[in-house]
């Protein structure tokens, strides 16, 4: 049986370094929030450059509280992008607000950023953002937006570990970003995520409401709580995972981005393939690699045939039922749908294995 190049695949550690540490957390007899959460968050905020970044269970809860501390209330309208996982807008839904389709960037699949300031109105609370696949939107007009209109925008960076606007990693730009370390994501601790702040007010409102709204720098018997709060906290072996990931951030990332860019170059002028086109002043980190392909369904067979795994991956949000209220004509994605596909592009991907597949697309579908 033919090994398949997988599209997506989790960077688990050497076992003789993440188990004996895995071991001492487990019998230290402190496996909740504790000492390895705080170090593992003072090391992400030195790698992303930024000091108010906070740890916790899911990419998912980072986003309710960063929805919470934007103000978003039940029957507010928050402007989001149909082209994400799920979770991006059902976490909107559980809010009790309504989703506004912006359409997408024909070319990239991002957000849009004509259609999104077509859509604000005296409803709209926040502005959601989602650097699919590693691609970071154009932050240079959505940051404008923002300022113009005085409306939050929130950067949804599930995707885009190790990306980059204007030099800088994403998760210093908006007044909210936040980052999944999901299963499958660039970084993993099995599951896990940040949410990353722009000023101390949100920061401690935001550690707060990780915890049911008890401030663990006191002792129980000393807390008042004030604001509801969620049992949103990483945990000590999350963060001992996180730990030991960090030391190999950049070395995962490099071959994501090294694989990204030999494909820019390799599959540019092929017929029946559009690269997309990124966003100035960025640079991605090519969770998955994407572009539009001519007769999509052929083009998956035949890679699938030779053993590589390809797929567009997501369903368009807005297709489902939960979001009936909020449809709407969105041409751009229409089109984006039916053709872009994504291949594998990981840390796994050797260079062997992307020449293979780039000669597997040149021979044709």
């Amino acid at each position: 049986m033919k090994t398949l190049i997988p599209l997506i695949k989790p960077y688990i550690p050497p076992k003789n370094i993440l188990m004996p540490a895995i071991e001492e957390i487990l019998y230290s007899g402190y496996i909740a929030e504790g000492k390895e959460v705080y170090e593992f968050e003072d090391m992400f905020k030195a790698y992303i450059g930024n000091k108010y970044c906070l740890a916790v269970h899911s990419g998912t809860d980072a986003l309710h509280l960063a929805l919470k501390l934007a103000g978003v209330k039940p029957d507010d309208e928050v402007i989001s992008t149909p082209l994400t996982a799920e979770p991006t807008n059902t976490t909107i839904a559980m809010m009790g607000a309504k989703v506004i389709w912006a359409d997408i960037d024909i070319n990239n699949g991002l957000i849009d950023p004509d259609s999104v300031v077509k859509l604000i109105t005296s409803k709209t609370k926040a502005i959601v953002v989602v650097h699919y696949a590693g691609m970071v939107c154009d932050m240079n007009r959505l940051n404008k937006i923002s300022k113009d209109y005085n409306i939050p925008i929130i950067e949804d960076s599930a995707h885009a570990m190790g990306a980059k606007y204007k030099g800088k990693y994403i998760g210093t730009n908006s007044p909210y970003t936040i980052f999944s370390l999901q299963a499958i994501k660039q970084m993993t601790t099995i599951d896990g995520g940040f949410l990353c702040v722009k000023n101390e007010e949100d920061y401690t409102n935001g550690r707060l409401m990780r915890w049911f709204g008890l401030d663990k720098t006191k002792s129980r018997l000393d807390n008042d709580i004030k604001t509801v709060g969620y049992k949103y906290a990483m945990n000590n072996v999350n963060a001992t995972v996180g730990k030991i990931q960090m030391h190999f951030l950049d070395k995962v990332l490099d071959k994501y981005i090294s694989n990204g860019k030999y494909y820019d170059k390799e599959l540019c002028g092929i017929k029946g393939i559009e690269l997309v086109k990124y966003s100035d002043d960025t640079e991605p980190s090519y969770w998955l690699y994407t572009m539009k392909v001519e007769r999509r369904d052929s083009f998956i067979k035949m890679l699938e045939s030779n053993g590589v795994i390809a797929s567009p991956l997501h369903h368009r949000n807005d297709t489902h039922s939960i979001f009936a209220d909020s449809k709407r004509l969105l041409p751009n994605m229409d089109k984006f749908y039916n053709s872009f596909v994504h291949i594998p592009c990981g840390w796994w991907v050797n260079e062997t294995d992307r020449k293979f597949i780039v000669d597997c697309i040149k021979s044709g579908w």
